[in-house]
């Protein structure tokens, strides 16, 4: 069974939904996949690249990453970046298969810091990094199961588009959230995933707009 941070925040989210999808194949609807912010995710990793390949922050990190620097082999990460040949971590307990694709990693001191690009239209609210917890949480339990021991926290890089001048220049804001990492965690929350699957399916939650109606002749 292959499991990913997605999966498993819908796991998180909403175990019916979760169920479903992993149990039965129905998926939630979904729209277009947008491809601005696609886009955009490349242009930053090609970014961070051009500094990377000199040793080097780029300027909107200086003094924001408490004296990690990125780190330094490239071809590694393009591998870790690639949702096909991304990190994974194999789980002898549960027999699933955890696997995640990185948007870049720093170090410190021997240890390992993930960092995820989060591009937005709006600033950062109070407190909404708590959506990424599970994301991060993965990754630094995916990169310790691989020996590089995270350092325990983690790095959101959110880029908010402010202002396009003439030329099609759009200026960003670049805001570095610090967030605690717990790969102890994850590790419950990939092994109570595997058991809810193999189990019958649960109840609807209370506050899921999708699986709360409609779905339920398909498992009849």
């Amino acid at each position: 069974m292959r499991l990913s941070p997605s999966s498993l925040n819908l796991f998180l989210e909403c175990p019916k939904c979760f169920w479903l999808r992993m149990k039965m194949g129905v998926h939630r609807p979904t729209g277009p996949f947008p491809s601005l912010p696609g886009g955009m995710d490349g242009l930053i990793k090609t970014y961070f690249d051009k500094y990377r390949a000199v040793g080097k922050l780029p300027p909107e990190m200086e003094g924001e990453v408490e004296g990690a620097e990125l780190f330094s082999d490239v071809e590694a990460l393009n591998r870790w970046r690639n949702w096909r040949t991304g990190l994974t971590w194999d789980d002898p307990e549960s027999g699933a298969t955890l696997s995640g694709a990185l948007d870049d990693l720093m170090v410190k001191d021997g240890m390992y810091i993930p960092a995820d690009y989060k591009t937005r239209g709006y600033d950062v609210k109070p407190g909404g990094e708590h959506y990424y917890f599970n994301q991060m949480n993965c990754y630094a339990l995916m990169l310790k199961e691989n020996n590089m021991p995270d350092i325990g926290h983690a790095f959101l890089i959110y880029w908010i588009s402010k202002e396009v001048s003439e030329g099609g220049m759009t200026r960003f804001d670049v805001v570095v959230k610090k967030v605690a990492t717990d790969s102890i965690k994850a590790r419950r929350v990939v092994r109570a995933a595997v058991e809810l699957i193999e189990g019958p399916m649960p109840q609807s939650h209370s506050e899921c707009g999708f699986c709360s109606w409609g779905v339920d002749f398909l498992t009849d």
